[in-house]
């Protein structure tokens, strides 16, 4: 924003170039304060929960295959409802839990909202950590099969991070804010 609170940057067209259930992409011509026009793609994707199950200082996390770095990758739970993008945070957190772990939680204590990568996407994640937590069984979508659940310590869990065995950007923000936040 500049000093007159307008925005610095107006949309004068903008259409859908691509678009299936999971994501939106969209171009605008923009126009810039200095009347210059550009052009701007973003990806619009519904907000999503990413959880930090906790037990005796001890976090659930899971791993599953990520496609587009072609590995498995070790990650907190985490995810959105494509067909309820509007869906309460709170209420899609416990479900994700539940969904990828099959853990139920006593207490969802709510840490931050980010953004994901705001340069290219309006998507966004709220951070929760789950405590009180009871086993039952999972209840994987069909584009999660091979999805398993491992339980680490949080000394391990940072040793992974500082090795870079751990490189989603989400699990790692998500345990840094919820360290300086106290939740941790």
């Amino acid at each position: 924003m500049n000093n007159n609170n307008k925005p610095e940057i107006k949309t004068l067209r903008s259409k859908t170039v691509y678009q299936n259930r999971w994501m939106k992409v969209r171009e605008d011509i923009i126009e810039r304060a200095s009347g210059a026009e550009g052009l701007y793609s973003v990806i619009e994707k519904p907000h999503f929960a990413i959880i930090i199950p906790i037990q005796d200082d001890h976090v659930y996390m899971v791993e599953q295959y990520r496609y587009p770095v072609g590995e498995r990758q070790l990650e907190f739970p985490q995810g959105t409802w494509d067909a309820s993008p509007d869906v309460d945070p709170l209420v899609l957190a416990a479900g994700e839990l539940k969904e990828e772990t099959g853990l139920a939680a006593d207490k969802l204590e709510h840490v931050a909202f980010q953004y994901l990568a705001y340069g290219m996407s309006s998507q966004g994640y709220h951070i929760y950590v789950a405590s009180g937590l009871t086993q039952g069984q999972q209840q994987l979508d069909p584009e999660e099969e091979g999805l398993t659940v491992q339980r680490l310590s949080l000394a391990t869990l940072d040793k992974k991070i500082r090795a870079g065995e751990i490189r989603d950007a989400s699990t790692c923000n998500a345990l840094g804010l919820a360290k300086l936040n106290g939740f941790l």
